[in-house]
């Protein structure tokens, strides 16, 4: 396979998604060194813009040097101390992978389990436990499809500090850290924000903070040494303790300028308006779709797979015919389900009309 082949795969799946171009020509840029003044205020820069993404005015909102995962494990590590309570809602792969991080962190996990395909239930979540430290929940869950109410759970979460993972639904869909009471949260470049993987944008807000573990497990990941990217420090005093990802986070700020120019709530109404379309046209197909009807995400479509059809044919078939990546579902589903992402450049009339026809065609010949 060559090179320029692999360039122009069509990426429909639930992972990487295909970036905007101005997030891919700023990867050309010439580098800067991680202590030139010039990338301390492209970091600044980009800061802003994940501060009008996440819907906060949180100082430490900032790129962690790392995917998603480690944005997951940084948001526990420096919140749980051992023993603290922690509720947590799975109704997919992500909530299951947040009690294992928390569980690692010395912590007694609260599993409140819901159906995969199915949102969770705040109500049932705020009253799993009397008192518990942190209440988690996966805002887009990537597995299912399946957006869950946040700002139900932030209305009920009284004490508890409430951590959210919001790896799918940022730059995509709704979401407003500060008005749903959102403390802690984490996110990925790869999704709707259009970005290369590599990042993980991060917020946590002064409460949080205030409750944060001294001396987390993580070194790396130990917010409190990373005081010189959140504004804590200026110019030369910045302090640092490992070597940011400059390429990354330029590519990060030219994405977030790119939807601020189209502007965040026209970015959210253009994913709702391709999603939506994508569903119609799915079940115009006799496709039955796999999430519940009113929680669907419209960046993230699952559908099930028809009877009698191979899910590895057809989606081999899409990659080799037509350069179209989809995902496959997830642990009992990885045969039954279909995973389609419109996010990012993706979120637009004629990726829907592609991935229509070429999955018809595909199906048709499985």
């Amino acid at each position: 396979m060559s090179a320029a082949t692999i360039a122009f795969r069509h990426l429909f799946g639930p992972g990487p998604t295909n970036t905007y171009p101005e997030a891919s020509l700023a990867l050309s840029r010439p580098l800067l060194g991680h202590l030139d003044p010039a990338f301390l205020a492209e970091m600044d820069h980009a800061c802003e813009g994940l501060r009008r993404v996440w819907g906060t005015q949180n100082r430490r909102t900032l790129p962690l040097s790392a995917t998603g995962s480690a944005g997951m494990e940084a948001a526990f590590v420096n919140t749980v101390h051992p023993g603290d309570v922690v509720v947590i809602g799975v109704n997919g792969l992500f909530g299951e992978r947040m009690c294992d991080v928390a569980a690692r962190c010395g912590a007694d996990v609260v599993r409140v389990d819901f159906e995969w395909g199915q949102p969770v239930d705040a109500e049932r979540l705020v009253t799993a436990h009397p008192h518990p430290r942190i209440i988690a929940a996966v805002h887009a869950e990537t597995s299912t499809g399946v957006r869950s109410d946040i700002a139900a759970l932030g209305a009920a979460k009284g004490d508890a500090l409430l951590l959210v993972d919001a790896v799918t639904s940022i730059g995509g869909i709704e979401l407003r850290a500060d008005d749903w009471g959102i403390d802690v949260g984490y996110a990925g470049t790869q999704k709707c924000l259009g970005v290369a993987p590599g990042l993980a944008p991060f917020t946590i807000n002064e409460r949080a903070w205030q409750r944060r573990v001294a001396k987390p497990q993580s070194w790396y990941l130990d917010l409190g040494m990373l005081g010189g990217y959140v504004g804590e420090a200026s110019g030369a005093k910045r302090t640092y303790h490992h070597t940011a990802p400059v390429a990354m986070v330029v590519s990060l700020a030219a994405a977030l300028d790119r939807i601020g120019e189209e502007g965040l709530e026209n970015v959210w109404a253009r994913h709702q308006g391709a999603g939506d379309a994508l569903q119609h046209g799915l079940q115009e197909m006799g496709l039955e779709l796999f999430a519940a009807d009113g929680y669907r995400l419209p960046e993230l479509t699952t559908v099930k797979v028809p009877a009698g059809v191979d899910s590895a044919r057809v989606r081999g078939y899409l990659l080799d015919r037509y350069d179209i990546e989809i995902g496959a579902g997830v642990k009992q589903f990885a045969s039954s389900v279909w995973r389609i992402g419109l996010m990012g450049p993706n979120a637009n009339p004629g990726s829907v009309a592609l991935i229509l026809a070429a999955l018809k065609d595909a199906i048709d010949r499985a």
